[in-house]
């Protein structure tokens, strides 16, 4: 039967990224990955993507990065001043934080520029401004 919203699925994937590079792969993780076809557990693409299928069916499909994790914002660039960094922390430029947001939600915080008063750290998600690719079969509905 073909997976529609609400369905509950185990799938298998690989993601790539336009260099051929693996981003990520349910191999990694153990597992393959579960989740609620349209509840906005997984990034929207994928969701689409899966809808249609039927368990034993692979796949292979882009998604643009408008609908992956967005598009890289520089906005979401923020210059602190270093006194206001724990002096616990060990900083260097391409190290990742995870930090809370106002929201509550913990994302990155990548330092991309370090001077002697201020640090800059990019709170784009590390994926944002990238097209992915992923290839999947369908293990379970």
């Amino acid at each position: 039967m073909a997976i529609k919203d609400g369905d509950t699925v185990k799938i298998e994937y690989v993601g790539l990224l336009d260099d051929g590079s693996v981003f990520d792969a349910s191999e990694t993780h153990g597992q393959p990955l579960e989740f609620t076809v349209g509840e906005g557990n997984v990034i929207k693409g994928f969701d689409e993507a899966v809808k249609g299928l039927e368990v034993g069916e692979e796949k292979e499909f882009r998604i643009e990065a408008k609908d992956a994790y967005g598009e890289y914002n520089d906005a979401l660039k923020d210059t602190v001043s270093r006194d206001l960094v724990r002096s616990d922390m060990e900083m260097e430029v391409g190290k990742t934080f995870w930090v809370q947001s106002p929201h509550g939600q913990t994302i990155p915080a990548k330092i991309v520029e370090l001077t002697e008063d201020e640090v800059t750290f990019d709170l784009n998600h590390p994926l944002a401004g990238k097209a992915l690719t992923f290839k999947i079969i369908v293990v379970e509905a």
